[in-house]
């Protein structure tokens, strides 16, 4: 598959992830990435999120990805803002800005295990313990990116198997997710597997 050559919309995924949460105080956490999607606050902090993914076949492209969001509202909707990303796939680093708006950057990345996970200069997890849900549970969720000022609206849908994890993050002090560095999450959710579509139909 050439650079470019990306599937269209809806990307038909599965895989992996693990995201882990924080409740950033005020002045910490970026703004979110389209200026008329506020953030939706609790007792007065951030609600950010860090996730690795992993892509597997069959999906249509195969790869890692580290990303950092934010919960925001459009109105009264609530929203998710992807702030940062990476991935190691130019097709979906292409895909995502052409498609979505997702400001999808280049990065390397280290793949052991499926317990090891490394984005190199911007963070790792180790992950030591999972306890998974035994079933799978219907998901659906809207992003809300910016282009040009304008708020691009796309949708997210799919089946999930949800657990909680016990791991270790870290985040590089002078890497663009630095704002990270030294926090401790509320808490690590384990997506094993996933299967969305994203996009629209």
């Amino acid at each position: 598959m050439a650079v470019k050559d990306y599937p269209a919309e809806p990307w038909d995924l599965h895989g992996h992830a693990f995201v882990g949460v924080w409740l950033l105080p005020k002045g910490v956490a970026p703004p979110p990435h389209h200026a008329g999607t506020p953030r939706i606050r609790v007792l007065g902090r951030t609600i950010v999120a860090a996730a690795f993914f992993r892509y597997d076949e069959p999906s249509p492209l195969t790869y890692d990805e580290i990303m950092a969001t934010q919960l925001v509202r459009q109105g009264l909707r609530p929203r998710i803002s992807i702030t940062h990303i990476w991935v190691d796939s130019e097709a979906s680093m292409h895909g995502g800005r052409d498609l979505w708006a997702i400001p999808k950057q280049m990065n390397t990345f280290v793949r052991t295990t499926d317990a090891s996970y490394e984005a190199v200069g911007l963070g790792r997890l180790l992950v030591r313990r999972i306890r998974m849900l035994p079933f799978g549970l219907p998901t659906g969720f809207k992003l809300a990116q910016d282009r040009d000022g304008a708020a691009v609206v796309s949708p997210v849908t799919g089946k999930v198997r949800l657990g909680l994890a016990k791991g270790r993050w870290e985040f590089d002090r002078d890497g663009a997710l630095g704002f990270l560095h030294n926090r401790k999450p509320l808490l690590t959710i384990a997506i094993r597997p996933f299967h969305i579509l994203f996009g629209h139909r």
